[in-house]
């Protein structure tokens, strides 16, 4: 079965994973879906759940009241689905747009002397210092949205934390070409976690947004996330060997 609730109190992004989580950790909850926007929650349950146990599993923070759904909602909420699984192609444009200008800046930088090997360092630097803005723009969200898939961010929180640094970090690394291997191995390692974790969460079939470019941009986890992740590190293979 599954039921609408309204849901009151969430101000980011981290407030929508926080309530998430709590609420995906109850007994008989099989799937939740949290809308900042519209301050509704969409919950999954094999067996009916008193309201009262959604309250006690939230911060006090947090308010949670059963939706009553007219017949029309209904209806529009259907239509408002099938208009979302249309449009992702669209949702993925800011990804592809960031892709495109990155490969197109990295190409611009070299095509006077191409060399292969530095064009793809152009591109992994600029794809670090890019992606981890997104991430500094809600720096107090993005750990709480990160840790839902990556699972050393979900084992350590900090890691959440540190994780823009690090992306920044090595961008700089890889644009003033300082301790080249250094930052590939760092890059296999940090993104080959990740990358497991997306897969896992594919495999799984959750609906998340993605972290990858931070929570200003409301990204679903799609097989472009595990795209993303894998040139990076196919990249980073290609120098090493």
């Amino acid at each position: 079965m599954r039921n609408s609730f309204k849901v009151e109190g969430m101000t980011c992004q981290g407030c929508v994973a926080s309530v998430k989580e709590r609420l995906s950790s109850i007994n008989g909850v099989e799937a939740v879906e949290v809308d900042l926007q519209k301050g509704e929650a969409e919950i999954e349950m094999d067996v009916p759940i008193s309201i009262s146990v959604f309250k006690s599993a939230l911060p006090e923070k947090y308010s949670i009241q059963e939706k009553q759904e007219s017949f029309a909602d209904s209806h529009t909420s259907l239509n408002e689905e099938v208009s979302e699984k249309k449009t992702k192609l669209q949702q993925l444009k800011p990804l592809l747009l960031i892709f495109l200008y990155l490969f197109s800046a990295a190409f611009l930088l070299n095509y006077r002397n191409w060399n292969t090997t530095e064009a793809m360092l152009d591109f992994m630097g600029l794809f670090y210092i890019v992606f981890s803005f997104f991430k500094f723009l809600d720096l107090k969200g993005f750990p709480e949205s990160f840790r839902m898939y990556d699972p050393l961010a979900k084992a350590i929180p900090f890691y959440g934390w540190m994780y823009p640094f690090l992306e920044l970090t090595l961008g700089l690394f890889f644009l003033m070409r300082f301790q080249i291997t250094f930052a590939l191995v760092a890059t296999i390692l940090i993104l080959g976690i990740t990358t497991f974790g997306v897969v896992k969460t594919l495999l799984d079939r959750k609906s998340i947004r993605c972290a990858c470019l931070g929570t200003a941009l409301q990204l679903p986890m799609t097989e472009a996330t595990f795209i993303e992740n894998t040139i990076m590190l196919v990249m980073a293979l290609f120098m090493l060997i």
